[in-house]
């Protein structure tokens, strides 16, 4: 696979770039909204708070929230999506589409519905316990009959445990419609409204997540090149795919305990890194920590402009961004094995 970035010495230049667009989005997140909010001000409130002016009020209380929360699960999604494609030798892998956001969702919807469970460190572990179930669900599905574990096989085992979370979900908020309000909040993809309260007791998990996932990225490459080989060269491969799949549980189950359905994040970008660095996972999960990040920033402001005063959700956005790249992706093959 040809990719932009070759030499080492490009590889950091483009790390540096990415860190900058994340930057950039960042301060646009602060900055634009229903309140215009200039740049100056914006400093201004992190060097010089003054707590009597409304703008500086806006930006601390509410958009720079927003705008962490926006980065760390597009940060978590990425990776999650990476380590997900790379196990499964399947680009068309991400939380989404396996089904790991659905079963997640649909354990928080059943925790509210019939244990009226509102703590966010609670639902932090259901979230978990949702994403665990819908990826042992999706990879005993997919060992069934032949062609066990192929690419096509997974895709197609993950479209239907999403399915089946999706009606489940469904039918319980016809059952119990007066929580609909409450539950919108996590169905329809959201980092509007969420306060940091909400994301400091996931906050270390992520985090240990994402540096194990780090540590992970040269196994990863050695277990791409075959079970076989990466045994030989004394791997032991069901550690190396057991802590990879908690990564992805942590990453994407705490990701929709705080923001939602957010989809597409974790196929897109996995895509982009590898078209910029190639295959070598020691570069892809840091640029897709950059770039996941920045691309839910920008989501999260085009989605404050579409139909003001209101907005569209960030779910909404990011669906709008990947249905026509996953179409571009299973026209084109890029689901087999490279």
């Amino acid at each position: 696979m040809t990719h932009l970035l070759s030499t080492r010495q490009a590889k950091w230049f483009g790390l540096i770039l990415g860190f900058a667009l994340l930057i950039v989005s960042f301060v646009f997140s602060i900055s634009f909204g229903q309140t215009p909010i200039s740049f100056g001000t914006v400093i201004e409130a992190f060097l010089d708070f003054n707590p009597e002016s409304t703008e500086h009020l806006i930006i601390t209380t509410s958009r720079l929230t927003r705008a962490v929360i926006a980065l760390v699960i597009g940060s978590s999604l990425a990776i999650a999506g990476a380590l997900m494609q790379a196990l499964t030798k399947n680009k068309l892998a991400s939380p989404s589409i396996f089904g790991i956001n659905a079963g997640a969702i649909f354990f928080i919807v059943f925790s509210m519905s019939f244990f009226s469970v509102s703590s966010m460190e609670h639902y932090m572990w259901i979230a978990f316990l949702g994403a665990s179930t819908s990826t042992i669900m999706v990879y005993l599905l997919a060992s069934l009959g032949r062609d066990a574990l192929s690419p096509v096989r997974i895709v197609l085992s993950g479209a239907a445990i999403t399915a089946l979370f999706v009606s489940l979900t469904q039918g319980l908020l016809v059952i119990n419609s007066q929580n609909l309000e409450g539950v919108l909040f996590w169905l329809a993809g959201s980092v509007a409204g969420r306060s940091m309260d909400m994301l400091q007791p996931i906050v270390p998990y992520i985090i240990g997540a994402t540096i194990v996932a780090f540590f992970l990225a040269r196994p990863i490459n050695i277990l791409a090149s075959g079970e076989d080989v990466a045994k030989g060269l004394g791997q032991n491969t069901t550690l190396i795919k057991l802590l990879s799949a908690l990564v992805i549980i942590v990453l994407a189950g705490g990701s929709v305990a705080v923001g939602g359905a957010i989809g597409f994040i974790g196929l897109i970008i996995p895509h982009i890194a590898r078209g910029l660095v190639g295959n070598d996972h020691r570069w892809i999960i840091p640029y897709c920590a950059l770039l996941g990040a920045s691309l839910l920033l920008i989501a999260d402001v085009s989605a404050r402009f579409i139909i003001m005063p209101r907005e569209v959700p960030i779910g909404v956005m990011t669906a709008l961004i990947g249905t026509p790249f996953f179409i571009h992706i299973a026209r084109k093959g890029l689901f087999r094995n490279e």
